[in-house]
């Protein structure tokens, strides 16, 4: 039976994670999960260690010194999710943002749909975010609009970070060569992901904000993808490739 192993990364999410950890582990495939914690002051990786025993083989923790970023805390789980055999690895908050429910939906486009790596989009069939500034919304959909206008990459929610990807995809990349942390990184992997020839498809969801714990976006992230995204544009796709890929 393939590993179909969900990485949640964290940083003082103790009022989400036992919750986030319980639902996840109800779902009907019987997915794995890691949580990547970066040294939580409030106790967000004892809680998983505690969790850990209703769980011993399907609740995984990866803990790390320090806060370094988000791109840096999946890079590790990635790392981890593929020397563990995994097939299909996945990308989600521990906020509910995101309906752990949904992915359900984001592992049968990867594994019945054909999808090298499926995209739970907030603006594939308009705009489904809820309770969000109207601003926030506009920023993040305008984002969406800018990197399809510099890069060409057809994905109608480039920032996404709710997503699936088949083994094979992270394989042929380089990991050590994606160089963001926060919104463009999310759009690094996927500008990669397309221009070695995977299959990209969204699958629409309904983007709730979060109820519990503060948010982890800054002014830095967000020019981080600004100019991110043009240095993408013009970057040398090959050095990304691994060196046994075709």
């Amino acid at each position: 039976m393939s590993i179909a192993l969900v990485i949640i990364p964290t940083y003082n999410e103790i009022e989400n994670i036992h919750a986030m950890v319980h639902k996840v582990m109800s779902l009907p495939s019987r997915l794995e999960l890691l949580v990547v914690d970066d040294n939580s002051p409030d106790g967000t990786g004892k809680q998983v260690q505690l969790l850990q025993k209703e769980y011993p083989d399907r609740l995984h923790l990866l803990s790390r010194k320090g806060k370094e970023g988000l791109g840096k805390a999946y890079i590790a789980g990635f790392e981890w999710a593929l020397n563990h055999g995994a097939e299909f690895i996945f990308e989600m908050d521990c906020d509910f943002s995101h309906n752990p429910e949904d992915l359900e939906r984001l592992l049968e486009a990867c594994r019945d749909q054909g999808a090298d790596l499926a995209i739970g989009s907030r603006y594939v069939t308009g705009v489904n975010v809820v309770n969000w500034p109207i601003g926030r919304v506009l920023m993040s959909y305008y984002a969406s609009v800018y990197v399809r206008l510099i890069t060409g990459l057809n994905v109608r929610d480039a920032t996404a970070g709710f997503k699936c990807y088949r083994r094979k995809v992270l394989e042929s990349i380089r990991l050590d060569h994606i160089r963001f942390k926060g919104y463009a990184f999310q759009i690094e992997l996927k500008y990669v992901a397309w221009k070695l020839g995977f299959t990209l498809k969204e699958v629409p969801i309904i983007f709730t904000d979060r109820q519990k714990g503060s948010s982890k976006i800054s002014g830095g992230i967000v020019k981080e993808a600004v100019w991110g995204v043009i240095a993408l544009r013009f970057s040398n796709i090959k050095k990304y490739l691994k060196q046994n890929q075709p």
